[in-house]
């Protein structure tokens, strides 16, 4: 495979990782991700990692990366699809993916990003922040500062002429 599909979903760009990662594969997705943004003004990028078995240092670099170019073109970054080896690697590779949102699905990441609490857990609560509803920041250690009132809260934004 010589490209990972991009996937655009109004203003969210979709992106489903299903292959190992190589090298240049990723730096590859870093380059075709960040055109993509631009070209469509998404105002998010959602990164699922399901299929991913195993991490090393390099891809969660790669990661953490890419959410920051991301930000700097103004779209949020969510990684969905973690599986719990690849979170206990990344801990163990001292890699905490700042600033890189996490859920556990593709529709929570939908939800956390139109800024909708989960209500089968009872009723609304702050997504993010170590609530058990399936939202939260992958260098959260339940110590977080709650989010500052400048940050985006919702998608899509109001289109303006």
């Amino acid at each position: 495979m010589d490209q990972i599909p991009i996937f655009t979903l109004g203003e969210v760009l979709l992106v489903s990782i299903q292959v190992d990662l190589e090298d240049q594969l990723a730096m590859r997705l870093q380059e075709d991700l960040s055109e993509r943004i631009v070209a469509t003004g998404a105002r998010a990028v959602i990164i699922d990692i399901s299929a991913l078995d195993i991490v090393d240092s390099f891809i969660g670099r790669m990661l953490s990366t890419i959410a920051s170019i991301s930000r700097v073109l103004d779209a949020e970054t969510v990684v969905v699809g973690m599986r719990p080896a690849v979170a206990i690697t990344l801990v163990e590779l001292g890699l905490s993916l700042k600033g890189v949102r996490t859920a556990l699905t593709v529709e929570h990441g939908l939800r956390m990003l139109n800024g909708t609490p989960s209500l089968a857990l009872g009723g609304p609560r702050e997504a993010g922040y170590g609530d058990g509803d399936g939202y939260g920041d992958a260098d959260s250690t339940g110590d977080s500062p709650a989010p500052d009132a400048g940050s985006r809260a919702a998608l899509p934004r109001p289109v303006s002429d």
